[in-house]
């Protein structure tokens, strides 16, 4: 997408938050997504291209209303979410793509080098690591102005064909009367107990890639087992995925798209059948 039509779709929405109405779809269609390598490849210079533009100083300041959290899709498996204080969280932040500003909270994963930075910004206030190098769960469980974090461990894939215990963590946002949940790089179906410790969700982020991450088949049923209102899609690399995932859920599903990669999400606003919403990018 142009840097163009991108900050004008995020000054729609920064105008639509202090107006409290939803954000209309811009008349630019959206540029086709540039060519992204699989994530193994540490270079990933499609994700490096697609890099948000930063965002002009006077966006930064648009209020939410108490009810609403504003999330922009950065790419790959990176969002931002806005808090009513304007509390800023970046979902697994990394050197590849990186949200329009710094953060106040940045969560990862390490499973790539496209989940997690050695080097994250020294002006983020809290450093999230999905995985801890005694093996043992993460744990986290922290409050900010009217945020709070918490982290539930799964185990992932090693390099080796074995099983890295904890190495994955879905971290979960409750703010707003919400619950926010995102997925990270999710490698298993959930146990009860896993399911019990997320709670309810009413947003879920979920990696639909169906190879690097869980299969199709395990996806959909950690998706239904949830019964989030709204599933955003990431980490789907080709709309080839991405249209796999979707046919696949469409039977329980809606399925709508917004033009721009930012959305504002409120608990009275959320639809009122399970929703699969897709954001520009990859």
């Amino acid at each position: 997408m142009r840097r163009g039509s991108w900050l004008a779709g995020i000054l729609v929405a920064a105008v639509a938050a202090v107006a409290g109405t939803s954000v209309p779809a811009t008349a630019q269609p959206a540029a086709p997504a540039p060519q992204v390598k699989p994530e193994m490849t540490e270079s990933c210079p499609g994700l490096v291209a697609s890099r948000p533009q930063p965002t002009p100083a006077a966006l930064r300041l648009a209020a939410l209303a108490a009810d609403q959290v504003r999330l922009t899709y950065a790419g790959h498996s990176t969002f931002l979410i806005e808090s009513p204080q304007l509390v800023r969280i970046a979902t697994d932040y990394n050197d590849w793509v990186k949200p329009p500003i710094v953060p106040d909270i940045a969560t990862m994963n390490h499973a790539h080098s496209t989940h997690f930075t050695n080097r994250p910004d020294p002006s983020i206030k809290f450093v999230l690591r999905g995985w801890r190098e005694d093996g043992r769960p993460a744990g986290h469980d922290i409050s900010y102005k009217d945020v709070r974090v918490r982290s539930i461990s799964t185990n992932i894939r090693d390099w080796a064909g074995g099983t890295e215990k904890n190495g994955n963590a879905i971290f979960v946002f409750e703010i707003a009367n919400m619950c926010i949940a995102h997925l990270g790089h999710l490698h298993h179906t959930l146990t009860q107990q896993q399911m019990n410790d997320i709670g309810r969700i009413d947003v879920v982020m979920a990696p639909v890639d169906g190879s690097m991450t869980l299969d199709l088949d395990g996806m959909v049923e950690v998706l239904q087992g949830l019964k989030a209102q709204m599933v955003i899609p990431m980490h789907s690399f080709s709309s080839y995925t991405l249209d796999r995932f979707l046919a696949r859920m469409q039977k329980d599903f809606a399925i709508t798209s917004n033009e721009t990669p930012s959305i504002l999400v409120s608990k009275t606003t959320l639809p009122a059948k399970p929703t699969v919403m897709v954001l520009p990018g990859r």
